[in-house]
């Protein structure tokens, strides 16, 4: 038997085997490249949105900070156009509590601390008569919403709390405002309490015919 001899390369075979293998190293040195390029590109974008989240943060806060700003302003408004509401009350609410609660003491803007909570009345008269121990509270809002009911209800209640010298009386409320929401004097006047409203920059009293106060005692 014959042995066969072993296939042989050409010397042009191996060349291009060679050039060959060249030729993948390099696309494969490019790519390496291309890849290395995308991270480091990756890498940047990345940078760049934590600089753009930093930025959107503070921007946040201060927009944030503003609108705090801004609230505190509108509230301190609010508060000074209160003050010009009861300051602009008191000299005709003072008319209203002589003449018709006969009361002797006014008292506007009491505010007490008590174990840590405060309470705050806009107007309080009382008369020293005896036999005539009606208290009245008044409440002055710039604007009457719905909620001023409760509130002028719970001042009423916790009076005695807040102002034990007065225990014993007995006691009415006032809402006056400037402007009323829809159906809210309707609403007062149904838990009774007497309502007033500014009229030719005056406050009188606007109970309908028929009117029963609520008295507490």
């Amino acid at each position: 038997m014959k042995v066969g001899k072993a296939s042989e390369i050409s010397w042009q075979e191996l060349k291009e085997m060679i050039f060959a293998l060249k030729e993948q190293g390099a696309e494969t040195d490019r790519r390496f490249q291309e890849t290395d390029r995308r991270f480091q590109e990756t890498d940047r974008l990345i940078r760049e949105l934590r600089e753009d989240n930093k930025e959107t943060d503070r921007r946040f806060k201060e927009t944030d900070r503003q609108l705090k700003r801004l609230g505190e302003q509108i509230g301190g408004i609010g508060d000074k156009f209160g003050y010009f509401a009861e300051g602009m009350a008191l000299p005709s609410m003072e008319k209203i509590l002589r003449r018709q609660f006969k009361v002797t003491s006014i008292t506007p803007r009491v505010r007490v601390r008590k174990n840590g909570t405060e309470q705050e009345y806009d107007v309080i008269g009382w008369s020293n008569k005896e036999g005539e121990d009606v208290l009245v509270v008044v409440e002055v809002k710039s604007r009457v919403k719905a909620e001023a009911i409760g509130q002028l209800k719970g001042q009423i209640e916790g009076l005695f709390e807040y102002l034990p010298e007065h225990r014993g009386r007995k006691r009415v409320g006032i809402l006056a405002g400037v402007d009323w929401d829809t159906g809210v004097q309707e609403r007062a006047q149904a838990e009774g309490l007497y309502t007033a409203v500014i009229r030719d920059d005056v406050f009188k009293l606007t109970v309908p015919k028929g009117f029963r106060p609520r008295v507490w005692s």
